[in-house]
């Protein structure tokens, strides 16, 4: 009993001992909050990760791909088929993206990928990443009227707002039709001579000419138009109904997506963005009137207001930019059209150009793939490309991926598949294996934060065994009295133990709330910290995410605390073992 009064007074009245004690609190509370920020950007970093990438993937090594993709999947239920709960074939291919903004052409290299909306969003978290509810329901690459989040639905505060958002589908389609004719009419838009576009090298045309695609319809076949010049300017939207007018229908009219594809025809004269290039089954009309019309020098028009190109879904960070007052401003929405160009399937390949409708953005707020992720219909990709037989009209494909039953060892299916098909032609890969050096770093940085965090309380360690040597020093002749009147070296040792003990409880139980308070409220200190210097602590802009994510781990603590006792503890066994071999007799000569 006379060692924890003992142990008490001195914790009580030794204010020196103060100073290791906050120097543990500091270690454990600041291990605490780094680790929790640490598990939480791990944790959803490997999240998005897995949700963008399936679990195994198994990729033809030639950009032509592997050719039918049923066998292919047919003997991947062979090898490994009581694993696997979903597949999905995939196209991959390097392309440019081309769009119009503010009179001018934007060019981005992106990667262009062929995808089964029906069962993409079985194997990965792809449908979970759109910008549309009803694309999160069901995908797919028909533009919607409106409904599109702008900011802040799926992330919560703190995400960036997208006010341009709230008009983009058909009802910004439709405007930009009608912003296209009325310039037309005025004569603010002069198109470009096919010979001199040709002599440029120039494949874009308009923004509204192309493969025509109606509202609820499949997709058409490709077409190339002459480039465009533009001048652009500023209609309001009232002079606009009034002046714009289509066939004595208001251009503003909500008629909207229709079932059936509306055709409008006009003179030569007057179709100055008629489509030159069309294929026969879109370049006229299927009506006998149409084929009439067009026998007396009429033309069939693509309509933009009521017809769409084939769908295709933008990473975000293609078309939103970052501006000063934290929101995003977007070069493109849904309803704009955009030109691809990717190389097709032959030998040497050629460049193909074609038009395609935005129809959804993908925002899993990773940039590399935010800003270079394009999706488009599987089915055209292979056509354009010509990535089929003739013959046998066996498609090309240049992956597989498949989704894993709950608790399936990923890297068992594998190994599995690796023996099943020629590593020469093939590669297999988990997600993991994918992203293998991006995990890696941040355990490596995980490890060596950890390290460097515990010397502080390692510093804590050697700031307690100075005190007890001192305090070993000072308290000689009082060691003495205790060991002359019966107090055994083991009691003396546990005094000073159970000092130190108790300097590491103090020192890790106030650090453990502390670093739970400041992981619990971290956003909120974030923003207070940012308001007093100016700048943003956390930039979402250069971050995966909009807030810090945090994620307590219990055995973490525990074995922070642990570790500051353990030091704590071991600090004061030198100063315990000199105070105990002290003999009475020297301890008391001189006093």
């Amino acid at each position: 009993m006379y060692k924890l009064i003992l142990s008490w007074r001195y914790l009580r009245t030794r204010w020196i001992a103060l100073a290791s004690i906050i120097s543990v609190t500091l270690g454990v509370a600041t291990m605490i909050v780094v680790n929790s920020v640490m598990e939480g950007f791990a944790t959803e970093m490997q999240n998005r990760i897995h949700g963008i990438l399936s679990d195994v993937v198994v990729s033809a090594r030639s950009i032509n791909g592997m050719p039918d993709a049923e066998w292919h999947m047919e003997k991947i239920r062979e090898v490994a088929g009581d694993d696997i709960e979903g597949m999905t074939p995939t196209v991959v291919v390097p392309a440019m993206l081309n769009f119009r903004y503010n009179g001018g052409w934007i060019t981005r290299q992106v990667q262009l990928i062929g995808i089964d909306p029906e069962t993409q969003g079985k194997v990965s978290d792809f449908s979970d990443y759109l910008q549309h509810p009803d694309n999160r329901e069901a995908m797919s690459f028909q533009l919607h009227e409106n409904g599109y989040d702008t900011g802040g639905e799926v992330e919560g505060l703190g995400s960036p707002r997208r006010p341009q958002m709230k008009d983009a589908g058909w009802e910004h389609r439709r405007r930009m039709a009608q912003l296209d004719r009325f310039e037309r009419r005025l004569g603010l838009r002069q198109e470009a001579n096919p010979d001199e576009q040709a002599e440029s090298g120039q494949t874009s045309a308009g923004p509204w000419d192309g493969r025509k695609q109606g509202p609820g319809e499949s997709t058409g076949q490709s077409s190339h138009n002459a480039g465009s010049r533009v001048m652009r300017v500023e209609v309001s939207p009232r002079f606009l109904d009034e002046a714009v007018a289509d066939n004595g229908r208001s251009v503003d009219s909500p008629a909207g997506p229709a079932t059936d594809q509306a055709i409008r025809l006009t003179s030569g004269e007057e179709s100055a963005a008629t489509d030159q290039g069309d294929s026969p089954a879109t370049s006229a009309p299927s009506d006998p009137f149409a084929q009439r019309d067009q026998a007396a020098g009429r033309t069939y028009e693509f309509d933009p207001a009521t017809e769409q190109h084939t769908g295709t879904v933008l990473g975000i960070a293609l078309s939103a930019v970052r501006l000063p007052d934290g929101d995003d401003g977007m070069l493109v929405l849904p309803g704009d059209d955009v030109k691809l160009t990717f190389p097709n399937a032959g030998t040497p390949p050629k460049a193909i150009t074609d038009t395609f409708t935005i129809v959804d953005f993908y925002e899993s707020k990773m940039s590399e793939y935010d800003a270079s992720f394009v999706f488009v219909p599987i089915g055209v990709l292979q056509d354009l490309r010509g990535m089929l037989d003739p013959a046998t009209g066996v498609r090309m494909v240049s992956s597989i991926q498949m989704k894993l039953k709950p608790g399936v060892d990923g890297d068992a299916v594998r190994d599995k598949l690796r023996g099943a098909f020629d590593p020469h032609l093939y590669t297999v890969e988990t997600w993991r294996d994918k992203q293998g050096p991006l995990l890696q770093a941040v355990e490596m940085e995980q490890a060596i934060l950890n390290v460097l965090l515990f010397l502080i309380i390692a510093v804590a360690g050697f700031g307690i065994l100075a005190i007890f040597l001192m305090i070993v020093v000072e308290k000689t002749r009082d060691i003495g009295i205790l060991k002359s009147l019966g107090a055994s070296a083991g009691g003396v040792m546990g005094i000073f133990l159970t000092y130190g003990l108790s300097l590491g409880i103090v020192g890790s139980g106030v650090g453990t709330l502390l670093g739970l308070i400041f992981v619990w409220n971290i956003n909120e200190i974030a923003d207070l910290l940012g308001r007093l210097t100016g700048r943003p602590v956390f930039d979402p802009s250069i971050y995966y995410f909009y807030q810090i994510p945090t994620i307590i781990e219990p055995w973490t603590i525990a074995w922070i605390v642990s570790g500051a006792l353990a030091i704590a503890v071991l600090a004061s066994v030198l100063p315990a073992m000199r105070a105990a071999t002290l003999h009475p007799v020297e301890a008391l000569r001189y006093e």
